[in-house]
């Protein structure tokens, strides 16, 4: 009997499981696009905040804890984030505004402010050295700054949309404009942060000199948006009059539904072949730590969104309303830069290039990147091609 060549038996195995998973993968897509998938899902979600009824009082605040395997990593491998300098010059509540110190001598005179989604965290666009959005925009002499939403808490649940996007986004507009004695600024939003641009640009435009809307939804009901296809059916009412805040955890949850065999099981594999290379195992880690650093979602904001943004498709229907007022995407004529992803499994492509036909503006610019919804951050590109592209489009248009 020979001896078992152990080191050919483990590649195998993991070729096979890597195949079952894509395969899996593959079914999963056809199955989930389908109205009684989206039904089922809708009817499970339902019936699991109902069951939390009784408990929703004791509930309150609970943090499920860290997977293991991720903790014991996380103690040995080093996964400290944002390494650009930066200055909090402004707060208000939860909400804190950096800017960022300068790269280089001489800054652009028109500063961007970058907004960034309320799930999860801002620092993926300062992610490490080297894939980092900020530190390519620093590097190009844009002056920039960052609005971090924070951590709300159950004192925040009755927080709107008027609050995150007249509120904390307009002040903190005006401070920018008040900081640099400029009239307008360069409005920078990144997924439900390019949203939140849009409609403040469509309320405010009048301080907006230029808009870049990034991986940003604009149509939510596209043929191939699964997150839009699996809320479609969630009581969103029940979800926020029962939890208060809708916990980070299950938004996590929900978006580990959009590709569960990848997101679950095949990057992990995939790691197996990065843990004795320091680096690539740091990136990983960042990258985990990000993703599961979810903040609750203050539960009347997310009421609103969840229901006239991703169930009633409203934004294109110019039926949304902000504090009172009507949101008019036609109202948008200053310049706009749409930047979205080739391979965004959260906000498909049509979702992002529905905007040429809401806006009225005449100077509209498309660029398509290649990968994925954080990829184009993060990725080994993510200091020079995107930041180059977003200066060369901004320095084209931008006069103090």
């Amino acid at each position: 009997m020979g001896v078992p060549n152990y080191t050919e038996n483990i590649a195998a195995l993991k070729e096979y499981y890597s195949l079952w998973l894509e395969c899996g993968e593959e079914a999963y897509a056809e199955l989930a696009f389908t109205e009684e998938f989206s039904r089922n899902f809708g009817g499970l979600v339902n019936a699991a905040v109902e069951l939390q009824q009784p408990l929703a009082g004791e509930l309150a605040g609970f943090t499920p804890p860290v997977p293991p395997g991720f903790a014991e990593l996380a103690d040995t491998v080093p996964v400290d984030v944002g390494p650009s300098a930066r200055d909090e010059v402004y707060r208000e509540d939860r909400i804190r505004l950096y800017r960022y110190r300068p790269l280089v001598a001489e800054s652009h005179a028109i500063p961007v402010l970058i907004v960034y989604a309320l799930v999860n965290r801002p620092y993926i666009m300062d992610l490490q050295d080297g894939r980092s959005l900020v530190q390519g925009l620093l590097d190009t002499g844009l002056d920039v700054y960052l609005l971090d939403w924070g951590y709300p808490d159950e004192e925040d649940k009755d927080l709107t949309l008027d609050d995150y996007i007249n509120r904390y986004l307009g002040n903190s507009v005006d401070f920018v404009r008040q900081h640099n004695g400029a009239q307008r600024i360069n409005l920078l939003g990144v997924c439900q942060g390019g949203t939140f641009c849009l409609c403040y640009t469509a309320l405010q435009q009048q301080k907006v000199a230029n808009l870049v809307t990034s991986v940003t939804p604009v149509d939510f009901h596209t043929r191939r948006d699964l997150l839009s296809h699996l809320v479609r059916h969630v009581d969103i009412d029940l979800c926020v009059d029962t939890l208060g805040n809708m916990p980070g955890e299950y938004l996590n949850w929900l978006f580990l539904m959009l590709k569960p065999y990848r997101l679950t099981g095949k990057k992990y594999l995939d790691a197996l072949d990065i843990l004795d290379d320091e680096d690539k195992l740091a990136t990983f880690m960042r990258m985990e730590k990000w993703i599961f650093d979810s903040p609750d979602q203050a539960g009347e904001a997310f009421r609103q969104f969840a229901k006239d943004f991703y169930q009633g498709n409203k934004l294109v229907k110019g039926e949304v309303r902000i504090g009172g007022n009507s949101v008019d995407l036609e109202q948008i004529t200053i310049p706009v830069l749409n930047i979205y992803a080739s391979n965004d499994h959260l906000v498909p492509l049509d979702a992002s290039k529905a905007l040429a036909g809401c806006i009225s503006s005449e100077d509209y610019t498309e660029l398509e990147l290649p990968g994925g919804h954080i990829g184009i951050y993060v990725g080994a590109g993510a200091r020079h091609t995107l930041p180059g592209a977003i200066n060369d489009w901004l320095r084209e248009r931008d006069c103090p």
